[in-house]
């Protein structure tokens, strides 16, 4: 019988996450038709939930500020060029993810929501109100009370206080402890099987199957702006610099990098493969095997489109009139969020109680839609990540191709 156990334990973990989630989908469907009512199987997702709320606030913090620390300076014309490409890309991608929200409305199934009498706001005026009161509190308050505003302004002003002062040992293990912090993360989402069957057997136990049909228009309305983005709003930024058709370098990143992204579903995972086809590609090493791994962290198209589509969606649920000012701040505060994004599977899904603070919306309810999100997130962040990965390589492209085109040499795909 240990043997038997011991093997299926080995099978279970060489299956892939992605696999392994699908089954903790089915099996808490399959319970909850045939045994609902079981509160042994409903802690699983309260336990996960809880794990990540608990670690989420200190992701961001650590994150954000080896982020800022370690950020390089005086790095020549082609990186200031990649990094607006970065951050005008990613701010477009939140800003079409605002449009898209607002043009379809959707609602989620959350318990413990109030409704539209909840007092949260939605007028600007309000927003920076909301923002003026809760930016400033104490630090290590902010952390334990997932006032994720306050640790964003928190996290960024110690950054750039440490990367004027602090050594580059000081730096450096600031960036081990970022890297610890996300392996926790890495450890509390390989448990995500579980928590997702605790979570499905909750939901169709009190909603019955009708809350698979939300689950597929939140789906298609994150893939249809990631793929927007992708095929459109990308390729029309790089045609733009490079005064050329962008679409023979849409396809080649999209074969070199989106694919292998799709499913590691992580950004620092194919960064080899960003490498070895910017290689391909003719590009400059010196140049891309720094754009590279910076793009991990500030090119964050799906991230901003995930974290805007979602806070949208919650505010929707909640009845929560959201001005077209607020979400276009939201977009704002989502492009910066985002940039702290992990480069492991699901890392943005963590930042949205960020974005759902600017409106007033408690850490609980936040966190039960970050749950929601990993349990889409087998499409949703495949997707995502193989927007982000390919963008990097695509942008990185973008800026040596355009350096030399300036200095006059040919530009070739």
């Amino acid at each position: 019988m240990t043997k038997i156990l011991y093997r299926v334990a080995q099978i279970w973990g060489s299956t892939h996450l992605m696999m392994r989630i699908f089954c903790g989908i089915v099996i808490g469907t399959v319970l909850a038709l045939t045994c609902p009512g079981l509160s042994g199987v409903s802690i699983l997702g309260t336990l996960f939930v809880g794990a990540l709320k608990a670690i989420a606030p200190v992701l961001v913090a650590v994150l954000v500020m080896s982020s800022v620390a370690k950020a390089r300076q005086g790095l020549g014309e082609r990186f200031r060029t990649v990094i607006t490409l970065y951050l005008a890309s990613t701010l477009l991608a939140a800003v079409l993810a605002v449009f898209a929200s607002q043009a379809f409305p959707l609602t989620l199934t959350l318990s413990g929501v109030v409704g539209a009498e909840n007092p949260a706001p939605g007028e600007l005026g309000d927003i920076f109100n909301n923002l003026a009161r809760d930016i400033m509190s104490n630090p290590l308050t902010a952390v334990s009370s997932a006032n994720y505003l306050s640790v964003l302004l928190w996290s960024i002003i110690i950054g750039v206080a440490l990367k004027r002062k602090a050594s580059d040992k000081t730096i450096n293990v600031l960036q081990e402890v970022a890297d610890s912090v996300t392996l926790v993360v890495q450890w509390v989402i390989q448990c995500a099987p579980f928590g997702i069957l605790g979570l499905v057997y909750t939901s169709v136990s009190e909603s019955g199957l009708d809350i698979f049909t939300t689950y597929g228009k939140l789906i298609a309305l994150l893939v249809g702006c990631m793929l927007t983005v992708s095929l459109g709003i990308n390729p029309l930024i790089s045609g733009i610099m490079l005064r050329k058709n962008p679409y023979p370098l849409v396809w080649k990143c999209l074969k070199g990098s989106a694919v292998s992204a799709f499913f590691t579903r992580s950004s620092a995972a194919n960064i080899p493969m960003n490498m070895a086809l910017c290689k391909r590609m003719g590009l400059d090493e010196d140049f891309y095997s720094v754009s590279i791994p910076l793009g991990c962290t500030i090119n964050m198209d799906g991230a901003a489109i995930t974290i805007t589509v979602m806070t949208l969606a919650t505010c929707h649920t909640m009845g929560i009139d959201v001005s077209l000012g607020s979400a276009l701040v939201l977009s704002i505060l989502a492009t910066l969020g985002a940039c702290g994004a992990s480069g492991v599977a699901g890392g943005s899904l963590l930042l949205i109680p960020m974005a759902c603070a600017l409106f007033g919306i408690s850490n609980d309810i936040a966190m039960q839609v970050v749950a929601v999100g990993f349990i889409i997130g087998v499409i949703q962040d495949s997707v995502e990540t193989a927007l982000n990965s390919s963008g990097d390589a695509m942008f990185t492209a973008t800026a040596d191709l355009y350096d030399r085109k300036k200095r006059g040499m040919e530009v070739k795909f």
